[in-house]
């Protein structure tokens, strides 16, 4: 428990500075990460996260990517990501797939995703990052 404990520290040191306070009292961010840290405490192979950068400040959102970035690489976790940051997550996807009333209109790596200009047009250059 203590080295799980430690890792979410790792992974998120601001919850380490907050421990003492309780979860609803913290900003949207430390929520957020507080949400990821407890569903890593399961020791998950698949971690499935829903906008986890919806509402939350460039910075922040910068950090939980970073973190999402952290567990797939070195810890070989799977992270199932929904998130309408196209540039953001498919800056970290290694496979993306793009959606559009519910069907799969496109799939590929996220860098050929970055790269292809119905994408880019659609969610890319039209200021949605």
């Amino acid at each position: 428990y203590d080295e799980d404990v430690e890792k979410v520290f790792t992974l998120f040191p601001r919850l380490k500075e907050r421990i003492g306070q309780r979860g609803g009292t913290l900003s949207g961010g430390e929520q957020q990460m507080l949400s990821i840290g407890r569903a890593l405490m399961a020791r998950p192979k698949l971690l499935l996260l829903d906008e986890p950068s919806l509402g939350l400040a460039p910075l922040i959102v910068k950090q939980i990517f970073d973190a999402i970035r952290e567990l797939n690489k070195t810890q070989g976790l799977t992270v199932f990501l929904v998130e309408q940051n196209a540039f953001g997550a498919l800056k970290l996807a290694d496979r993306g797939y793009v959606m559009v009333n519910g069907n799969v209109t496109m799939s590929g790596s996220g860098k050929e995703l970055l790269a292809n200009p119905e994408v880019r047009a659609a969610y890319l250059e039209g200021g949605h990052h």
